[in-house]
């Protein structure tokens, strides 16, 4: 493992100091393992393990190229991760994400635009209390994840998108049977989504934290009942 970990070392010096950029194809794997000083089976660890978390893609008979490197790939092994864990381990999720997004929410409110203010409101606006739970969590994604996006930051909003995966939203809502949690729910949003168009950044921090917090109180009743 130790010469593997120098191999995707050195490989990923490659890229950072703009010897390989994003989209570029690696040289032949006897050409790179002489150059690097590694054996030909190390470098053949290590892109695989740099494959695994989209740092390279390995194309059958064309060869091996740096990916995008953008946010969304990079970060998309963290919602395999969240869905794997247990009840008991997605309360410590929620807290992560109550911390972020409550912030995200209070950048959005500082930076939106009108235009994607606008699109918020009308995400609300499309939706009452008849909707099934299904319906219900299709909305949740989309309203958060919307905010999430009028913070202006790629990597929040990955980081955010993979913590909120529709599998743990799905595994949430769908034991969600609280009486008047599907109408709460939507006041919430509603509320949110005014403070964003007030820009009052407090307001819609504080109002996401307590969003947020109420699933989790939920969670907790729901783990010790």
């Amino acid at each position: 493992m130790a010469v593997t970990d120098e191999a995707i070392e050195k490989i990923k010096a490659m890229i950072v100091s703009g010897e390989l950029s994003p989209g570029d194809r690696l040289p032949p794997e006897k050409e790179l393992s002489e150059r690097l000083g590694l054996s030909r089976n190390s470098m053949r660890e290590a892109v695989k393990a740099l494959e695994v978390i989209r740092v390279l893609d390995v194309r059958r008979g064309d060869g091996t190229y740096v990916t995008s490197l953008e946010p969304h790939l990079l970060l998309e092994a963290i919602s395999f991760v969240v869905d794997m864990h247990d009840d008991d381990s997605m309360l410590e999720i929620f807290a992560v994400r109550r911390m972020l997004e409550s912030q995200a929410t209070g950048l959005a409110a500082n930076l939106g635009s009108d235009e994607a203010i606008a699109e918020l409101v009308s995400e609300i606006d499309g939706i009452d209390a008849s909707v099934t739970i299904e319906e219900l969590v299709e909305h949740d994604i989309r309203f958060h994840r919307e905010i999430v996006r009028m913070a202006g930051n790629a990597y929040l909003a990955s980081l955010i998108e993979h913590l909120s995966s529709q599998t743990v939203r799905a595994r949430v809502w769908r034991g969600l049977t609280e009486a008047g949690a599907v109408e709460r729910t939507l006041s919430e949003h509603r509320a949110i989504a005014e403070a964003i168009a007030q820009h009052d950044s407090a307001l819609a921090t504080s109002l996401t934290t307590a969003h947020i917090a109420g699933v989790e109180r939920w969670l907790r009743q729901a783990a010790s009942a």
